[in-house]
């Protein structure tokens, strides 16, 4: 599916038809099950369909639907005084971004798993301020805190990417990163939430001079496209990517044959599952190559590797229904 552009303000500037809505807050819910039943109702009134996380330290969602369904949740969400200055980000969808709607309330709205900590709300950059300072202090550092399989889809121009597959790995991977600490740290994700948690664990683990990006990389590209980017902007949907088509500069890669490809897929053996890049000339060329390179590294092929409807899978049934 063709990727699309990320908008980062809503309102008069939301895309026609099926708009896509990325927003998150930290603030404090004091009856995060009251507070998502709630929210779960008015979704479903509205026939909004995609992924509202609640915690008692805020909220993290993402949903899609008619733009006038869209812009009824964000003034109804807005009406809420804890709400009122929301930020609301933009992109283009459709009818199949999301298959369903998903209101969960957890212990965390982005897992981190590092206790008790306060996001960090001093040291954001506004998007013109990130690029002023990429061109003008050649001694910064770039992190990309995202995890792997987003970096590999694009990221800033000589940033280091964080080798972790989910974020609950940053805190153990801090310690890879030891040499950075009283470097200028400039850290960016998709949207912020990420990086308000993140910047809080690094400055407890001793870094002391970290920046974050304001509104994370969809709101970068809403201002400055593709200046120091480099790629497209993984999401968590269908879409898999969005994109500014101006001056793109591709960076994905096949996982097995380095071919240009912004196509994702999970590996084939489920206990694996890892996101990874294919392009579809390589597999039509070799099916095996569904499984991933470690997978296939391991001695696993589709006769072996465990899926609905594998070989191995139809056996070990066989096997339980006769002992």
């Amino acid at each position: 599916m063709p990727a699309r552009r990320t908008r980062a303000i809503t309102g008069a500037r939301m895309p026609r038809g099926f708009p896509v809505i990325l927003f998150y807050k930290y603030i404090a819910i004091a009856a995060p099950e009251s507070f998502a039943a709630a929210q779960r109702a008015l979704c479903v009134e509205l026939a909004l369909k995609g992924r509202i996380l609640i915690a008692a330290e805020g909220v993290n969602g993402t949903l899609a639907g008619p733009r006038d369904a869209i812009e009824r949740y964000v003034a109804a969400l807005r009406s809420d005084e804890r709400f009122a200055d929301l930020e609301v980000k933009t992109s283009a969808g459709d009818a199949g971004t999301f298959t369903k709607l998903v209101v969960k309330v957890r212990p965390e709205i982005v897992t981190l798993g590092a206790g008790p900590l306060m996001p960090d709300f001093h040291n954001h950059l506004r998007a013109a301020e990130w690029k002023q300072t990429l061109e003008t202090d050649p001694d910064v550092v770039l992190l990309d805190v995202r995890n792997r399989y987003e970096s590999a889809a694009g990221k800033f121009a000589g940033a280091i990417a964080c080798d972790i597959e989910h974020f609950r790995e940053l805190p153990a991977y801090l310690e890879k990163l030891e040499t950075l600490k009283e470097r200028k740290v400039l850290m960016y994700c998709t949207g912020g939430i990420r990086c308000e948690k993140a910047s809080a664990l690094f400055r407890q683990r001793g870094f002391t001079n970290v920046f974050q990006l304001h509104g994370g990389i969809a709101s970068y590209q809403e201002e400055f496209g593709n200046e120091h980017w480099l790629g497209e902007l993984f999401v968590f949907d269908q879409r898999m990517t969005t994109r500014v088509e101006e001056a793109l500069v591709p960076i994905g890669q096949c996982a097995h044959t380095g071919r240009e490809t912004n196509r994702f897929v999970n590996c084939l053996h489920d206990p694996c599952h890892v996101l990874f890049l294919l392009a579809e000339e390589t597999e039509r060329e070799n099916p095996e190559t569904r499984l991933c390179p470690d997978c296939l590294a391991a001695g696993w092929n589709s006769a072996t590797a465990d899926y609905k409807g594998s070989p191995a899978r139809v056996a070990k049934g066989v096997q339980a229904s006769h002992s």
